[in-house]
């Protein structure tokens, strides 16, 4: 079916043409499974009339015109050796020669969690080692449940986020860009969905007041904001009182990770991206029993690994944003 125009309320694989019937459990299990089939190619948003468009490009295309530019990564799970990937830092460090190999450096680097698979300092430390390697200026960290497992997240506060406040949220400026780090995996039950809680909801309310409806705004957190499938906790569950503040700028971009996979959605002015992992895929919602590392071909695995490239134009809503696999 090809509609004239692109269904907003809808998770988009890769495409703002092409929508697909959705089971009554809301997911469009063809198209996420689509998202693996494209893997390789890499996808350049642009905004236009408040409306997100993508179109495939080459992995290494550039953005003319750039005021700044900055990566997202994401799950690197350092730790995990497993049948999905027992080589989980060999494939972050194709991670960070793909970022090296930019035409022009970011200017920082957005990780969205799971930097370990255990926070287990060894683990803090071997992520830390390898991403001094990247050609870049600071690194902004958000944990995500794996990082938190042990000790409730002192020792990744200690190691990544000193300047944060509370559980590790934090926020900050580039150029007239207002980024804000969330944090949705603390006092969460195994499987479970994302938890805000009332202070870091009060604290975001009170960071966003100030700041004019023309502002752009990226927020960053691990757990996706939008439910993506609550059935294995792919969601926040206070996320829409997050959200209710975030309604009345212009332009707003949410960065996740968690699922492993690439899946976007554009509602209003908000448009909600998901990364794939520089570690393991993960199954297509409601196409395995559980989430969870998946196993695939030692051949196609560079393929269904990647990272995020985002740029930004001054002046203009607009958030190029172009995923390319590790292969």
């Amino acid at each position: 079916m090809l509609p004239s125009k692109p269904n907003l309320n809808k998770p988009t694989i890769m495409s703002d043409y092409i929508s697909h019937d959705h089971n009554p459990d809301g997911v469009d299990r063809r198209g996420f499974l689509k998202c693996m089939a494209w893997a390789g190619t890499g996808v350049l948003w642009t905004m236009s009339g408040g409306v997100l468009s993508s179109k495939l490009l080459g992995a290494t295309t550039p953005v003319a015109g750039s005021d700044f530019s900055f990566v997202q990564i994401s799950d690197s799970h350092i730790g995990f050796n497993k049948e999905a990937n027992k080589d989980v830092i060999g494939t972050l460090q194709k991670a960070i020669a793909k970022i090296n190999a930019l035409s022009s450096p970011p200017d920082f680097i957005l990780h969205t969690g799971d930097l370990s698979h255990l926070s287990e300092a060894e683990e803090f430390d071997a992520l830390d080692q390898n991403l001094k390697s990247i050609k870049t200026g600071e690194i902004f960290y958000v944990p995500g449940e794996h990082d938190v497992i042990s000790d409730n997240g002192a020792l990744y506060r200690e190691r990544f986020a000193k300047k944060a406040l509370g559980g590790g949220w934090y926020s900050f400026d580039k150029k007239s860009v207002h980024f804000v780090g969330l944090v949705n995996v603390l006092n969460i039950r195994e499987g479970g969905l994302g938890v805000l809680g009332a202070e870091q909801l009060e604290w975001l309310k009170k960071d966003l007041e100030p700041l004019s409806a023309s502002t752009p705004i990226v927020v960053f957190a691990h757990i996706p904001l939008w439910a993506v499938y609550p059935q294995w906790g792919w969601g926040t569950d206070d996320a829409e009182q997050a959200l209710g503040f975030l309604k009345r700028f212009g332009s707003v971009t949410v960065l996740n990770g968690h699922i492993h996979q690439i899946v976007k959605k554009v509602e209003g002015n908000i448009t909600f991206h998901t990364a794939m992992s520089t570690a393991f895929p993960q199954p297509a919602p409601g196409a395995a029993p559980k989430p969870g590392p998946m196993k695939v071909e030692a051949e196609r695995l560079s393929s269904v690994l990647g990272i995020t490239d985002v740029n930004y134009v001054e002046g203009k809503h607009t958030l190029a944003v172009v995923d390319s696999t590790l292969g």
